[in-house]
């Protein structure tokens, strides 16, 4: 299965993102969908993850309430809808996969990665 990230730029503070993470396939190696991000000599960090099914959705707190994670129903695509940017946003955003199943939140359980994509938030 390959993961492939898209959608990030340079924008302002206060406008909005959708990032995109278009998978090959759908299998159960990847039926939970995740993304992180990495600041420049930051570690990778958590910022949501959900099941295709929907089942479980999960938002980090640092982000909740401006960053939503959703799918598209017809295309094997999540997405992440960054919302009132802010320049500690800046960071190159993540796409990973994995199986179900506990500590989703941690990158170390994702065997599956997309490339990243920049955002970058001017203030």
């Amino acid at each position: 299965v390959q993961l492939q990230a898209s959608g990030g730029g340079l924008v302002q503070a206060g406008d909005s993102l959708r990032l995109s993470c278009a998978a090959s396939e759908r299998t159960a190696s990847v039926e939970v969908i995740g993304w992180f991000r990495q600041a420049p000599g930051k570690e990778r960090e958590f910022v949501a993850a959900r099941s295709w099914s929907g089942l479980w959705i999960y938002v980090a707190d640092s982000v909740r309430g401006r960053f939503t994670i959703s799918r598209d129903n017809t295309e094997n695509i999540v997405f992440l809808q960054l919302n009132s940017l802010k320049p500690e946003d800046t960071a190159v955003y993540y796409c990973a996969g994995r199986p179900v199943g506990p500590d989703s939140t941690s990158f170390k359980t994702y065997p599956t990665w997309g490339q990243g994509t920049e955002v970058t938030v001017s203030s």
